[in-house]
């Protein structure tokens, strides 16, 4: 719930996916699950006109300033649950007879085609997609020829590394991998079997990818969008 802008970088999140037709979320909620409710509670209210009539608690609504049309699962799943768990809970209740299911962590940010991504999912036969992102360094890169400085990068991109860059998509038979224990990791056992097992396949992306994980990272993404320059959010 963290705002970038006005909005949670959660609703950027659903936003993002929305574009490319993805509509039905399922959040996994646990520490301070009751503010995440509120918001989506209220959201029509949050964004719309409205006038109450105080004596009889009627609400007209005169006008509807948003365009989503996202159906909003609110699932709590533990305040302590880890990652695996919560889809282990998730998908148990509510993946239904979905075939796929897509997976994020909440915490960054990408313009990368997740339409495309699901199209390269459903092309192999694996039962899982990881969004692969080059990172840049946190530290400047020196080229040296000897003890002379040849050239000076601040901060390169790792072009010959990747990361796991969390955006996924996910068989439904996937759900063997993950257990509702509170200690079930995503990035730990589930994966790991699942890269052992052949499984897990990446989709490449060397486009914008930022995770926010400290200060500096979310004053930088909300300096982006302030500016109207947000790649993860195309005019």
């Amino acid at each position: 719930m963290v705002p970038i802008g006005d909005k949670p970088i959660v609703w950027h999140l659903m936003r993002t996916y929305s574009r490319f037709g993805f509509r039905k979320f399922v959040l996994c909620l646990g520490y301070k699950a009751e503010v995440v409710k509120s918001y989506f509670l209220n959201y029509h209210s949050l964004n719309s006109d409205f006038t109450v009539s105080l004596s009889s608690n009627d609400v007209e609504v005169h006008s509807v300033d948003h365009e989503e049309d996202w159906e909003v699962t609110l699932a709590f799943t533990g305040e302590l649950n880890m990652t695996g768990s919560r889809i282990a809970q998730a998908t148990g209740k509510y993946l239904g007879n979905s075939e796929h299911f897509a997976v994020t962590y909440g915490d960054g940010l990408t313009d990368a085609d997740l339409g495309a991504e699901f199209d390269f999912h459903l092309g192999h036969n694996k039962l899982g997609t990881v969004l692969g992102a080059n990172p840049p360094s946190r530290f400047g890169e020196l080229k040296l020829d000897g003890d002379e400085v040849l050239a000076f990068s601040e901060k390169p991109e790792l072009s010959a590394n990747w990361i796991n860059a969390g955006f996924f998509f996910f068989r439904k038979e996937f759900v063997d991998y993950v257990d509702v224990d509170p200690a079930c990791v995503l990035e730990q056992a589930p994966l790991i079997k699942l890269a052992g097992d052949s499984q897990l396949s990446i989709y490449k992306h060397q486009g914008f990818w930022q995770c926010m994980d400290t200060l500096r990272d979310l004053e930088y993404l909300d300096a982006l969008w302030a500016k109207g320059d947000a790649p993860w959010s195309p005019s």
